[in-house]
């Protein structure tokens, strides 16, 4: 039974990877037509709606979903994703799929990296060498001090320190907080803050885009649900891993469908930091593995 949890979970994730990638394309065309804030917001009014539902249908509804012992840290975990999201859309935008998400790929070295001094997490050296591996990868993708370096890199690595801090504070407020409540107030905080400015900004858009609109609207909550399901059916450890897929998924998009070039710097370096990103979740698996009783 297990096993065929673990399994369902995998092809969960890999669903949800493939869904994600087909989102940032559509992200990456209308942020290039429209402005950014204004079409994440629009996506986060549907996010909203989805978590809301979701909530109402649970046992204890809305109330019980929202009631949370650390509000500014909720709220603030929805902030900071928000602005992950606007920030790697406009990454998408500058560099394209391709080299984004092979910046974007270290994020789990930056959250191995960051336990110690968020969470109080030890890190052991094999996984501090590893995220030294890893960051020698992100180098070669980079390639500082060359012609081919561009400071808009830096743009999916911000994106990448964004997420891995959202990512330790949602392991942070799981302290006390279910993860009901977190998934809702990353929902809800997210559309909170972009409407005010995304309102602002807003630009008339064309009826052919409202289509891909709906379509990235729709796409984004079928992706969370699936990834809901995953970590339902099988642990984190086992199905985090095959997260790094959307990475081969957005390549696969950026370069076929996009018209995107795959550098060799770039294919190297992305291959160096996801070996040394599957490292660091292979150790912290095991070690969660050592300490569990039983």
């Amino acid at each position: 039974m297990t096993e065929q949890n673990t399994r369902t979970g995998i092809l969960l994730m890999i669903l949800t990877t493939f869904i994600f990638a087909v989102q940032d394309a559509i992200s990456r065309h209308l942020a290039a037509e429209y402005n950014t804030i204004m079409v994440i917001m629009i996506r986060y009014w549907f996010f909203a709606a989805f978590v809301i539902t979701v909530a109402s249908r649970n046992a204890g509804g809305i109330r019980a979903a929202a009631r949370t012992r650390q509000p500014a840290i909720q709220i603030f975990r929805g902030v900071l994703l928000a602005a992950e999201v606007c920030i790697m859309v406009v990454g998408f935008v500058l560099l394209g799929l391709v080299h984004a998400h092979a910046v974007f790929a270290s994020y789990p070295l930056l959250i191995a990296a960051l336990s110690g001094p968020v969470l109080g997490e030890r890190v052991g050296w094999r996984r501090w060498s590893a995220i030294g591996v890893g960051f020698l990868g992100i180098l070669v993708i980079l390639q500082p001090g060359t012609g081919v370096f561009t400071p808009a890199a830096m743009v999916a690595l911000a994106a990448a320190l964004c997420f891995a801090l959202y990512g330790l504070l949602t392991r942070y407020v799981a302290r006390q907080d279910s993860a009901a409540t977190s998934f809702f107030w990353t929902g809800v905080a997210g559309a909170a803050v972009l409407t005010p400015p995304g309102l602002w900004l807003w630009e008339p858009m064309a009826g052919s885009d409202w289509i891909w609109m709906a379509t990235l609207c729709v796409t984004a909550a079928i992706g969370h649900f699936c990834l809901i399901k995953a970590y339902e059916v099988a642990e984190a450890s086992a199905v985090q891993p095959f997260a790094y897929l959307q990475l081969v998924f957005a390549s696969v998009i950026g370069v076929y469908v996009l018209g995107e070039t795959l550098e060799p710097n770039v294919a190297i370096g992305a291959a160096i930091v996801v070996s040394a990103g599957i490292f660091t979740l292979l150790r912290a698996r095991r070690r969660t593995a050592v300490q569990r009783p039983g």
